[in-house]
């Protein structure tokens, strides 16, 4: 990010701007207090902290959206010339020991510029398929997923509590504080964002259709359930399991093993509908409410009767505030959903999604937020 601003910055002066070292601090600062995914607030505080006149913001827009939206914006012939010439002054540069006035670079051994991304070991495990992932690439898998779920569980709302940090000011309650110190503001009262703890209920399917994908599937349970404290994991085939006590986050083999020997008819078949309707009449009241987000794990494929599965379905929903259902065979772009428990469940489902890489895992984040 702060690469990006000192390039962005050297654009608008290439473009006769007036734009300071200073400034360009007070533009790192700023996005250090603001939204960055919010496109508008990021383009408003930067023109604020580069202290920007009327006159330059047309010129500011157009780089703004070059730079920051990726947006190739034409540029005159002026700008261009301006451009080159920055590039091609000394430019002070730190070596690792000091800083040196450094020669600009002959274009031959400039870096390749563009949109062509370059090899990334992580991103390509990201997208494989679990299922292909060697032993190695699942523990590689398994330590990313433990970096994944405290973004969960950071998540703030929209809604505003006191704090003694940073925030936005709270003028009532600073003119109220000031009453003691008869009148004087002393001290601002600010408030921020509250983090929302998520309650999670996930209901993981480890029926023999499942196999390829249970490791995987439950050492993200277990990375969600040392992140969160309020989630409740079961495991279901042809009967159902209450494994939430029996997990060990940080030994995802060992736990693997005394669930396949503790769960009944592991990686055997499956018979969702009255697993599901054994959940609804045990655990429903105790461990659902206005507040949880339901997560089914399963490809669907369910051997029992499909309105059993959909009634079940339907009194679940009734009661939670989400229900996410992720299916691993959705990976695979010519899946459709036309097994008959697929059928039955999609009515009651809030979010359907694939769940066959860690890329499809991490796109689940902004459906439980």
């Amino acid at each position: 990010m702060l690469e990006q601003l000192a390039h962005f910055a050297a654009a608008l002066r290439a473009a006769g701007l007036r734009v300071g070292l200073g400034d360009e601090v007070d533009a790192a600062a700023a996005l250090a207090l603001i939204d960055l995914l919010d496109r508008a607030e990021v383009h408003r505080a930067l023109r604020i902290a580069l202290k920007l006149p009327p006159e330059a913001w047309e010129v500011y827009d157009r780089l703004f959206r070059e730079y920051w939206d990726g947006i190739r914006a034409p540029r005159h012939e002026a700008l261009e010339r301006a451009l080159r010439e920055e590039r091609a002054r000394p430019q002070w540069r730190w070596d690792g020991e000091r800083v040196r006035l450094a020669l600009p670079q002959d274009e031959d051994d400039d870096e390749p510029e563009g949109d062509t991304p370059g090899y990334s070991p992580e991103a390509v495990l990201r997208r494989k398929p679990f299922e292909r992932c060697s032993a190695a690439e699942i523990a590689a898998l398994e330590r990313l997923l433990q970096r994944l779920a405290p973004q969960l569980a950071a998540q703030r709302t929209r809604r505003l509590v006191p704090t003694r940090g940073r925030g936005h000011v709270d003028l009532r309650r600073s003119f109220r504080h000031a009453l003691r110190s008869e009148g004087d503001l002393v001290r601002l009262a600010r408030r921020t964002r509250a983090i929302e703890e998520p309650s999670l209920v996930v209901l993981y399917d480890t029926s023999g259709s499942m196999e390829a994908y249970t490791r995987m599937l439950l050492a993200f349970a277990f990375a969600l359930r040392r992140s969160i404290r309020k989630v409740e994991i079961f495991a279901f085939n042809t009967s159902l399991a209450r494994v939430t006590r029996m997990i060990s986050p940080a030994e995802v083999a060992r736990t693997l093993e005394r669930l396949a020997a503790g769960v009944p008819d592991w990686s055997g078949g499956t018979r969702i509908g009255a697993c599901l309707e054994e959940f609804n009449a045990r655990y429903r009241d105790a461990v659902v409410n206005r507040h949880t987000t339901v997560l089914v794990f399963s490809d669907g494929l369910d051997h029992g009767e499909g309105a059993l599965l959909g009634r079940a379905m339907r009194e679940l929903r009734a009661r939670a505030r989400r229900v996410v259902w992720l299916n691993p065979l959705a990976g695979d772009a010519r899946y459709r959903p036309e097994a008959d428990g697929m059928l039955a469940a999609l009515p009651y489902v809030d979010h359907f999604g694939a769940a066959h890489n860690f890329d499809s895992l991490a796109g689940l984040l902004r459906h439980l937020a």
